[in-house]
């Protein structure tokens, strides 16, 4: 039986370095943004490499959707599926993939402005995705009867030992000391953006240091973090915790 994960992040939000982790398992398939072709083919969002995207992947919903609960691609045991909160603009929404584990990635959203701001010309509020990400978070609760796991990057990075084993714990996969490194460069299980977007997880080999610079916003930048900011503090109150503060 395939453990199929569903890790639900907004941009910016070491998703791709978590993909990379679980990749690094001998037992693990990756899906890297399944549902981005469909977002941009139906939004039009102006964002970079849109058509070359767009010609790249199935762009269908309900194609899509049956794709990701369907056969576990090489019969992988488990299957990690990185997906975006704020592509999830169509038809196909949470109840349309049964057998998920679902998962929630998150991280300060003034970090995320911030990264986000110097790969765009303009952040709007919906594509840090956190509203999406509370939406999805509450129906899987209700579904469950208890909160489904939370992950905020920041705690990741401080300790990344500890928490993708009480990660690991949370889905009920055993741990394994090989998601802490990988080899550098591009993967083909990368979408066709990679090379726009992943310039410093390619050049990369684990983790990097804990994300604790800070940071400076415009005005119009601010207001994009103060709005996201109580939806991300809704999640963190859920998260699984370091474990200094348990």
């Amino acid at each position: 039986m395939t453990i199929r994960i569903a890790m639900w992040s907004g941009p910016r939000n070491l998703s791709t370095a978590m993909m990379r982790s679980f990749g690094s398992r001998a037992d693990t398939f990756v899906s890297d943004e399944p549902f981005y072709g469909a977002y941009l083919r139906d939004t039009r969002d102006p964002q970079p490499m849109a058509d070359e995207v767009i010609a790249s992947m199935d762009c269908d919903w309900n194609s899509v959707a049956r794709a990701m609960t369907g056969p576990s691609p090489a019969d992988a045991p488990i299957w990690y599926q990185k997906h975006m909160a704020h592509h999830m603009v169509g038809p196909i929404s949470h109840e349309d993939l049964p057998g998920l584990t679902h998962v929630f990635l998150i991280r300060d959203p003034a970090r995320v402005v911030a990264s986000y701001a110097a790969k765009r010309v303009a952040v709007r509020p919906e594509h840090l995705g956190v509203e999406r990400q509370v939406e999805y978070f509450e129906r899987e609760a209700d579904r469950l009867g208890h909160a489904p796991p939370v992950i905020d990057s920041a705690d990741i990075l401080r300790d990344p030992p500890d928490m993708l084993e009480r990660l690991c714990e949370a889905l009920g996969i055993g741990w394994d000391p090989a998601m802490l490194r990988w080899e550098p460069g591009i993967r083909k299980t990368d979408g066709v953006w990679a090379s726009h977007w992943y310039d410093a997880v390619a050049a990369s080999t684990g983790f990097g240091p804990p994300d604790e610079e800070p940071v400076e916003l415009d005005d119009a930048a601010q207001r994009v973090a103060d709005h996201c900011r109580p939806f991300y503090e809704r999640l963190a109150e859920n998260r699984i915790r370091p474990v200094a503060l348990t």
